[in-house]
């Protein structure tokens, strides 16, 4: 997906070493930021994060799309049945957080989850949704090559729609922040700056439909 504030003030961030004459600049980081925390209303109260896909919990593919896609770090937000998504789901090498808030929306787990990137080191961050499977590491490695700096916007598109994964420079984590509320999300921040957003037509190699209702569930068979 943590106590947010919606401080609109921008994160710290480490200093870089200087780099010797005639090195290359170092590559960006870009890490990636799974939002886990659903719990499923619609499912029978189950947590989306642990619904069975190809044999384990739907969090570790998303976790190893992240991963396949070039994202790291890569950051967790859970909330519905945290402590069981942690015992059941493997997720090594993962900076898992907890939102306590996660029923009030998707907003509180974004926010969540950016809070958790503060200090981080990455320059932008890829956000996907848990409840996603068919948006696999192509789309994430598209969205994650549209980075140009750390004020970069872009998302994956669908036949021209805007959907996910997002791709949010540092520099716009603390405007997201404070505008995500409810299960808006980044919606609100990123209509709002919709002419610098970078499209990525991602429909030739992902598919992005939710896993919401029982009916959804024929997509994890």
């Amino acid at each position: 997906m943590d106590d947010p504030t919606g401080d609109t003030t921008s994160p710290a961030r480490p200093a870089r070493p200087a780099r010797p004459a005639g090195s290359r600049p170092a590559a960006p980081v870009v890490a990636g930021l799974l939002l886990a925390a659903g719990g499923g209303r619609r499912l029978g109260g189950r947590p989306k994060a642990l619904l069975p896909y190809r044999g384990r919990p739907l969090a570790e593919h998303a976790v190893r799309t992240l991963r396949d896609g070039g994202c790291g770090p890569v950051h967790v937000v859970l909330g519905a049945a945290a402590a069981r998504v942690r015992q059941e789901a493997e997720l090594p090498g993962c900076v898992v957080t907890e939102n306590p808030d996660w029923a009030s929306g998707m907003g509180s787990s974004l926010r969540s989850g950016l809070a958790s990137l503060a200090g981080s080191g990455a320059d932008a961050v890829v956000v996907l949704l848990v409840d996603q499977p068919g948006i696999g590491a192509a789309a994430v490695a598209r969205v994650a090559a549209a980075h140009r700096s750390r004020s970069s916007l872009a998302a994956a598109a669908y036949g021209g729609r805007r959907g996910h994964p997002v791709l949010l420079g540092a520099d716009r984590w603390a405007g997201v922040s404070a505008s995500a509320s409810g299960d808006r999300g980044a919606r609100a921040y990123l209509r709002e700056h919709e002419q610098e957003i970078t499209l990525v037509e991602c429909g030739d190699v992902a598919e992005a439909y939710d896993i919401d209702t029982p009916a959804d569930l024929r997509h994890l068979e």
